[in-house]
């Protein structure tokens, strides 16, 4: 499952009462047909097929009809920041492989990396024109838009499958860093969250039945082809890579899908604007590596954790 933005990494069920060794496996083989189903990186699955098909409208799946309305809904919901329909200039920037490794170090790239500034949205941003008849299982969107998936499809996969767990005591399902949490027993589950600059863990959040998503710039980066630090969260206003001053966040929220478009738009908005997004909580990590803890009623810089 490995080279792609919908790798399930872990599918772990806990559980004594309910569930068998079956739901697993079915578990493992629905994130594999996620994978095929909605990678950009091979010509012959049906997001590439979408992408590739100039009819402005097109019989799709009903599972890829749930990636195109959370492509509007993400758009609608960030005003523009989270723009699914970037291909063009993800492609334009380098992102034309998995770039599954560590990639540029980050510490580098931000001593290359031009002047800090938030994104913008792009004026008519065309995440709009993406439609989906569930009636007639139809999608309609501009002929040559190219949709990118990306962290929307890993959210999506782990609702689905958080919504087939509901019978366990616990579960955790772990799409690629998207993480759904939840279960009958209402235990409380660690999540800890690494530096993006030397792996340190620099907060702990204790969640119940929630989502995490975390965005950053520390992987999947490169040196595009005029020696300039790129990676893959695109400011849609000028369809080049987002230097904000922000280069990690958090979000947590009810479910995945919400938490990463919000990660996305804290982290494209910048220090400033950032912390308006993580409604349910979260955390930024600045260019200097500070940690900035956001909750429901404040925002706070706290140190490292030792």
């Amino acid at each position: 499952l490995r080279g792609s933005a919908v790798v399930g990494h872990v599918l772990e069920l806990v559980d004594r009462a309910a569930g068998t060794v079956a739901d697993v496996v079915h578990g493992v083989v629905a994130l594999r047909a996620w994978h095929d189903r909605f990678t950009r990186f091979q010509p012959t699955s049906e997001l590439s097929r979408l992408n590739a098909d100039p009819s402005p409208t097109v019989r799709v799946s009903r599972t890829m009809g749930l990636l195109l309305r959370a492509v509007g809904h993400a758009g609608r919901a960030s005003g523009g920041l989270v723009d699914a329909t970037l291909l063009d200039d993800l492609r334009e920037a380098g992102y034309t492989d998995h770039h599954d490794g560590r990639g540029v170090p980050l510490r580098d790239a931000l001593a290359a990396a031009p002047t800090r500034v938030p994104a913008t949205p792009r004026p008519g941003g065309c995440w709009d024109e993406v439609r989906y008849d569930a009636w007639r299982g139809w999608a309609t969107r501009p002929p040559g838009l190219g949709i990118d998936g990306g962290g929307l499809v890993k959210g999506l996969a782990a609702d689905v499958l958080a919504a087939r767990l509901v019978d366990y005591d616990r579960f955790v399902v772990n799409c690629c860093g998207d993480l759904r949490i939840g279960g009958r027993s209402g235990d409380r589950r660690p999540v800890r969250i690494e530096s993006p600059f030397d792996g340190r863990e620099i907060h702990r959040f204790d969640i119940t039945d929630d989502a995490v998503a975390t965005s950053g710039i520390g992987r999947r980066s490169w040196t595009d082809v005029e020696g300039r630090p790129a990676h893959h969260l695109l400011d849609p206003g000028t369809g080049r890579p987002a230097f904000t001053g922000v280069v990690q966040a958090s979000a947590l929220a009810p479910t995945a899908l919400e938490a990463e478009w919000r990660s996305k738009a804290a982290l494209l908005s910048g220090p400033e604007g950032g912390p308006r997004w993580l409604a349910h909580g979260g955390l930024l990590v600045l260019d200097d590596g500070t940690p900035v803890v956001a909750t429901a009623d404040r925002t706070r810089s706290e140190p490292a954790c030792r």
